[in-house]
């Protein structure tokens, strides 16, 4: 059997990526000589070429393109590897890398980041917002904050909380729908999804036809939304924790959807870092704050 020379292949997946050897060399910082060196080693130690050259440009082959997909999970493991050594020599910088939903980040983390500073003024949170599902280790995450059922491919979670999607609005909106059915706020005009609002009405045991007049692609806008008098929210109680509490936002309604019906928030990690300080250290103050944020809820808001 054909032996492999292992030091050519991250030189290899740098040209496979970037299509160019020049720009290979640079993020490897080595020579382009060098990178040339090790392509043509590895292509002459398996007996076949692994790319189509193409003037400046190179582009894998199929033969380049079946060793890429066999060797990417190894080296995805080696650099995995290396990052969880240097955490646990204690020598990494005490920062952790977080990905989460920008309504989470902007309604319920970012009023509360100085007590993070308070408690942990020697461990950095660099905090990314997206949309998306992000892949923690290929991207150089330590942890993300998500919605979801907990289970995630090669990772473990904890539950941070259940809170329940509840009905809002303003404080003029309460004022005039104070003691209104739910049959009632039906007519109402309606932010947000309109299989969210059906499956509320549904709890009620209503079955209306349902036509919001804004949705969003953010949860935290569509509070805003709600808080500017635009419409009535069905929102997540927890990211309108802080609004309830100031009186910008009013509960209008006991009715309340969990568990099923709505998604609960999970501090998602590679299993690898489960032990490791500063990610304990997050684990443990997100439990603490969510829990003070529910007890001041529990005392400001009726039920």
């Amino acid at each position: 059997m054909t032996r492999l020379p292992l030091q050519t292949l991250p030189a290899f997946r740098a040209v496979a990526r970037l299509e160019n050897l020049r720009a290979a060399a640079e993020e490897l910082h080595i020579t382009h000589s060098a990178v040339s060196q090790q392509i043509k080693l590895l292509e002459e130690q398996i007996g076949f070429e692994l790319f189509d050259r193409r003037g400046r440009r190179v582009a894998l082959n199929a033969a380049g393109t079946a060793l890429l997909r066999a060797v990417e999970p190894a080296l995805a493991a080696l650099d995995e590897g290396v990052r969880t050594a240097a955490l646990a020599s204690g020598n990494a910088e005490q920062r952790l890398r977080i990905t989460l939903l920008s309504s989470f980040a902007h309604r319920w983390l970012l009023p509360r980041m100085g007590r993070w500073r308070e408690c942990h003024p020697d461990i950095g949170l660099e905090l990314h917002t997206s949309q998306h599902l992000v892949e923690l280790q290929r991207e150089g995450f330590h942890a993300a904050l998500r919605q979801g059922s907990g289970q995630w491919r090669g990772l473990d979670a904890v539950c941070l909380t259940d809170s329940p999607m509840i009905v809002l609005g303003s404080p003029q909106a309460a004022r005039r729908l104070q003691g209104c059915s739910a049959a009632e706020l039906a007519d109402e005009p309606l932010l947000g999804s309109t299989v969210m609002w059906q499956r509320w009405f549904a709890l009620n045991k209503l079955r209306t036809r349902v036509n919001p007049v804004a949705s969003f692609s953010d949860a935290g806008l569509m509070l805003q939304a709600a808080e500017q008098n635009l419409g009535l929210a069905l929102g997540r109680e927890i990211l309108a924790a802080d609004a309830l509490r100031d009186g910008r936002l009013v509960r209008l309604s006991p009715v309340e959807m969990r568990h099923e019906e709505a998604q609960t928030y999970w501090l998602a990690y590679p299993p690898e870092l489960a032990d490791w300080p500063p990610l304990m250290a997050l684990r443990q103050w997100l439990l603490d704050e969510l829990a003070l944020s529910q007890r001041e809820l529990d005392r400001a808001v009726p039920r």
